[in-house]
């Protein structure tokens, strides 16, 4: 949460692009992460954490799920116009009494509790591809954004099911056979995208 505020703070300074700040403060939070569980004296698998392991997930972690995915929602549906509005201009939301700096932060701390959330499942290193394959898969079929978000949901819970699936049947870990299947239906999209459009 803390690094996603500083992003938002350096992002309005506008020195920097929002890839390079991104870039930076992920691997900086990263790198920050391993060294204090390096200062742990419990016994941690980095590996689990870094790719995902969902032999780790217990019934409370689920159950904690639920409810963050559950108050995630609620934020996103209360706000929905407000943040397709700055997402798409921000000068215009300005002009219809929007705060974009709110919007941000509202969107920062949703985006946060996904993270958290999806941390053991997913794993550190993979769960930036969860939050971006399913949302272009999505993009190549449809062109309303309220759709895309929908078919973009269901794109990521099948690959999730899909994964987990893989993922117990041939013992390998959880993060990275989600993530294949997200891929594997990003560019079944991109074919079908075409011939959609063909037609």
């Amino acid at each position: 949460m803390v690094f996603g505020f500083l992003f938002l703070w350096l992002q309005q300074s506008k020195a920097l692009s929002s890839d390079t700040l991104l870039g930076v403060l992920a691997h900086v939070a990263l790198a920050l992460g391993i060294i204090v569980i390096s200062f742990n004296k419990i016994k941690i698998d980095l590996h689990a954490i870094l790719f995902g392991d969902i032999l780790t997930v217990s019934s409370n972690d689920i159950w904690g799920m639920y409810i963050g995915v559950f108050f995630a929602i609620i934020l996103i549906l209360f706000n929905w116009s407000s943040l397709l509005l700055v997402t798409v201009d921000e000068d215009l939301a300005k002009a219809e009494g929007i705060n974009p700096l709110y919007m941000n932060l509202l969107l920062t701390s949703v985006l946060t509790i996904v993270v958290a959330l999806s941390l053991q499942i997913i794993g550190l290193l993979l769960i930036t591809a969860m939050l971006i394959i399913p949302a272009a898969t999505a993009r190549r079929l449809v062109n309303s954004p309220g759709i895309m978000v929908v078919i973009s949901t269901l794109i990521g819970i099948f690959s999730v099911i899909i994964g987990i699936y893989i993922s117990v049947e041939t013992d390998i870990p959880s993060g990275p056979s989600i993530v294949v299947v997200s891929a594997v239906l990003f560019f079944l999209s991109h074919f079908f995208g075409k011939f959609l459009k063909k037609e």
